[in-house]
């Protein structure tokens, strides 16, 4: 009965992790390349002697009897981003990118580490450079000359300006386009950025699949309100099971210590 008011417990927490990264996924529903989060569950087991030792092997609990293990309830295996695509939004922004394929595009970070995005409004920084809204410039670096009138990026990332009085469009940088074997392990930095991780391999530049850019694009966030909201009611029921199973450990100890002699 303790045992089962444990295993009730881990439920319970278990299915609040899962509702707070729906809620999470539903706050985000509307932010531009925003990826939904998942949750995994594993069942955790526990030895016991006891069953070793009351069990037989040729009991018709022989399996369990020879493990000598028992169900001790759930735990969160993991969380994880589906980097299913979103929608792709034509925004006639020049300074708007969004990726069709699997592909990230590579920032520098304050301290000099690298991260990675799926895009999204640019901007010139105050070096310079072209940079994402949050500040973080594009690697490799693409410095816009002064007095460029217009920007062009080609599906290949190939950055383009050109100047009053000018014919034709200068070459200015290249938008490099990276991968991963799984993106979904990869560390979320918050802002829509990510670090590679050992579960998600590192960058891989130069390989199919890696897609285009399109500008004047924004990708969608990939939330879909109706599979979140079944999968809330889902978690929401779960939770009541494991509430129950509480109370039931409960009112079962409650009957042990009422026991008269």
């Amino acid at each position: 009965m303790f045992d089962a008011l444990y295993i009730g417990a881990t439920g319970m927490q278990a299915q609040q992790t899962n509702v707070d990264t729906i809620a999470n996924n539903l706050a985000n529903a509307n932010t531009n390349g925003y990826k939904k989060s998942r949750v995994s569950f594993s069942d955790m087991m526990v030895p016991d002697a006891r069953l070793t030792s009351q069990l037989g092997a040729t009991d018709s609990l022989g399996a369990l009897a020879q493990s000598g293990k028992f169900g001790a309830g759930v735990a969160i295996a993991s969380m994880s981003k589906l980097f299913d695509a979103g929608e792709l939004k034509k925004s006639d922004s020049a300074f708007d990118i969004a990726i069709q394929g699997d592909g990230f595009v590579s920032v520098m970070m304050p301290d000099n580490s690298v991260a990675y995005s799926r895009g999204g409004s640019l901007k010139v920084n105050k070096d310079g450079q072209l940079a994402l809204q949050s500040g973080q410039p594009l690697k490799p670096g693409i410095t816009i000359p002064e007095g460029a009138k217009s920007l062009q990026i080609s599906t290949d990332g190939r950055v383009q300006v050109s100047f009053a009085g000018q014919t034709g469009m200068s070459d200015v940088g290249q938008i490099e386009l990276v991968r991963f074997t799984s993106p979904g392990q990869l560390t979320n930095l918050g802002e829509n950025l990510y670090k590679s991780s050992d579960s998600s391999g590192e960058a891989v530049a130069g390989e199919n699949g890696v897609g285009s850019i399109m500008q004047g694009y924004l990708e969608a966030s990939n939330v879909k309100m109706l599979d979140e909201m079944v999968s809330l009611m889902i978690a929401q029921r779960a939770y009541e099971a494991n509430v129950k199973i509480v109370q039931a450990s409960d009112e079962m100890l409650g009957l042990v210590n009422n026991l008269r002699k």
